[in-house]
């Protein structure tokens, strides 16, 4: 193929789903579902064969593909010089990981939508918002200024808010997605001000020429990287649902499943982990970021193991979950393990959507039943899906021949001797895979063995769309790990190499992260028995009673994180909204109009339609007139 049929090629990536986008909000309900899910999966096929051509032109010899469209707008520089900012796409080793997954996963993730929402009356609409995000994160991963970035950013985050929110008659759902728009908000707005002082200080708004010039100003501890590093940090977090900003994450899964595995699962999550991965030029600058990093991704990876015991909701274990393998992810970053963390990227796109999916057709078959404690027995019903649903577990807890297990183990295998991690974040990443285990059997013991404890008649699906979508990301999460090399060169040369301290490990290391998921098994096989065994699988029987205790009631409330946020800002900023209902800065504004009505009433009432009022006004205006000019013409003489 010519560069030119390329660039075309690239260029109309994010245009196929935007057209479907058009063209399903035009014609709305007009559409039946046949042509609304040929506009919306035919749209997403092609933008994913796209995608794998233009990945297919990559080579040491071609490491990178641009394209520009338009030139946007110009900002006028100091000095009269002016920053030119264009509609342009760039293509890497990192962008293509990120388009490979959008399209890729996003493809399948339609498909089962397509099955999924077959029955809803909007279902022209939700295939409509799905196109849009797939938009609005192709030209977040492939823009090549920050401008460009930061609209894919806030468009990933208004489709976030539109698919929680998509059933909006229940109020709870209303919550849910007002609660995720203002929270990331709070990280969007850090990240705003970041940008502006990048701009501020290096006067560059393309990615590549900003890194490039960053060094060239800056050394390792300057104090202008460390605060810029430190808002793009801010905005990583809320979009990536970690400390202090992953409260909305949980109660995001209040949208439709499809929505769980493309946005919170596959997609829109790992937004944050590639900001930081893409602009790794200034967070090396700032090592004390980046052990931030490293210590939120830790900290996170825990806290949300710890409330995935807890749950009693199908989809809320898969929403720890998520929070917690993005924890990964930032633990890598932070450790400067840039590769690993996006190798498990990838990896959990895979298994996690599948997670999510095969969790939506259960949840379907049960009548939209969530709640595991009225599950059970599964394993016999339900074999298909127990089938797939047992291979995302397999690569959630990174049993060894996973994909999990690949891009898990590269990550902990450069925590001990790196710079910015070192041995107790180790220890905090082997912990984190006991949990992961533990919850990952106490979900499957639950749900899937014992006895029924369910009334209804199960309605699997037939759709061959949903069944379709489903075993390619079985076999795509079974294989993820063969694709370790082909990422490890393509991305060798977006990330520098990053120099680790002279540590001699201990030789244990590595076998004691493979054997951890085992040693979690093995617990939760003893500790959970209750929950396995067929004969006690009566409904009666005490170990399927959901009674928490206040500290299992901790746990599944996050932690408590709600409620401190509650009690720290929602009640304080509600009472000042009270008592400032009347809002004194619009009664100020009003005293104008206030005034305004008072000289029309004035005037009104002057208007009696009285000839000898109106002849006696006009004369006593005269005097006043003819004795005011006789005043201003009166000099007093001044004696000397």
């Amino acid at each position: 193929m010519t560069h030119s049929t390329i660039e075309f090629v690239l260029a109309l990536l994010p245009f196929y789903p935007l057209i479907s986008f058009l063209l399903l909000i035009a014609f709305g309900k007009r559409l039946s579902w046949y042509l609304a899910t040929v506009l919306s999966v035919g749209a997403m096929a092609l933008s994913a064969i796209s995608s794998f051509v233009v990945i297919s032109q990559l080579s040491p010899q071609t490491p990178v593909l641009t394209v520009h469209l338009w030139n946007w707008f110009e900002l006028n520089l100091i000095g009269n010089s002016l920053a030119q900012i264009n509609v342009s796409f760039y293509l890497d080793g990192l962008s293509a990981v990120m388009i490979s997954v959008v399209t890729g996963i996003g493809l399948l993730i339609h498909m089962f939508a397509a099955a999924y929402m077959k029955d809803d009356e909007n279902f022209t609409r939700f295939m409509a918002y799905m196109n849009l995000f797939i938009v609005a994160m192709l030209i977040l991963v492939l823009a090549d200024n920050l401008v460009l970035l930061y609209l894919g950013w806030e468009g990933v985050g208004l489709c976030s808010f539109l698919l929680i929110g998509f059933w909006y008659q229940e109020k709870e759902n209303v919550l849910a997605a007002r609660k995720a728009f203002i929270v990331t908000r709070v990280g969007d707005t850090a990240m705003a001000i970041g940008l502006f002082m990048l701009f501020k200080e290096v006067g560059q708004l393309n990615i590549n020429d900003l890194s490039e010039s960053a060094r060239v100003i800056w050394v390792i501890g300057d104090e202008e990287p460390y605060w810029i590093a430190l808002l793009l940090l801010g905005g990583a977090v809320g979009k990536s649902a970690q400390l202090p900003l992953q409260t909305w994450l949980p109660d995001a899964m209040a949208g439709p499943t499809p929505v769980s595995a493309l946005i919170h699962a596959a997609t829109m999550v790992t937004a944050g982990v590639y900001l930081i991965a893409r602009m790794n030029g200034i967070f090396l600058l700032a090592p004390e970021v980046m052990n931030y990093v490293a210590w939120l991704g830790a900290s996170t990876l825990l806290l949300a193991g710890i409330a995935a015991l807890a749950q009693n909701d199908i989809k809320r274990v898969l929403a720890y979950s998520t929070m917690s393998q993005i924890g990964y992810m930032m633990l890598s970053l932070g450790a400067g393990a840039f590769s690993a963390g996006v190798f498990h990227l990838m990896t959990h796109a895979f298994f996690k959507a599948l997670l999510f999916l095969t969790a939506g057709a259960i949840i379907l078959a049960l009548h939209h039943q969530q709640n595991i404690f009225k599950m059970g027995g599964l394993l016999k019903r339900l074999p298909f899906e127990t089938a797939l649903f047992a291979i995302g577990l397999v690569c959630l807890m990174a049993l060894p021949g996973s994909s999990g297990f690949f891009s898990k183990e590269a990550i902990i295998a450069q925590l001990w001797s790196s710079n910015t991690a070192g041995p107790l974040l180790w220890y905090c990443a082997i912990f984190g895979a006991l949990l992961t285990s533990i919850y990952s059997c106490r979900l499957f013991f639950l749900a899937f063995m014992g006895e029924s404890r369910f009334e209804c008649e199960l309605q699997s699906s037939s759709s061959k769309l949903l069944k379709l979508s489903l075993i390619a990301l079985a076999v795509l999460s079974l294989i993820g790990g063969v694709f370790a090399n082909t990422l490890e060169i393509s991305l060798s040369g977006v990330f520098p190499s990053v120099k680790s301290l002279n540590l001699d490990e201990p030789h244990w290391l590595h076998s004691v992260a493979i054997a951890t998921p085992f040693v979690g098994i093995v617990f939760s096989w003893i500790y959970f028995s209750d929950y396995r065994n067929s004969n006690q699988g009566s409904s009666n029987n005490t170990a399927y009673q959901d009674k928490p205790n206040a500290l299992v009631i901790f746990c599944r409330q996050g932690l408590g994180f709600d409620h401190l946020y509650d009690w720290m800002l929602v009640k304080p900023y509600c009472y000042l909204a009270k008592l400032n209902r009347k809002d004194i800065f619009d009664q100020l504004i009003m005293l104008s109009a206030w005034y305004v009505g008072i000289c029309h009433d004035v005037l009104k009432s002057s208007q009696t339609g009285k000839l000898r009022w109106y002849a006696a006004a006009i004369g006593l205006a005269t005097l006043l007139l003819l004795l005011t000019l006789n005043i201003e013409s009166f000099t007093p003489e001044v004696s000397g």
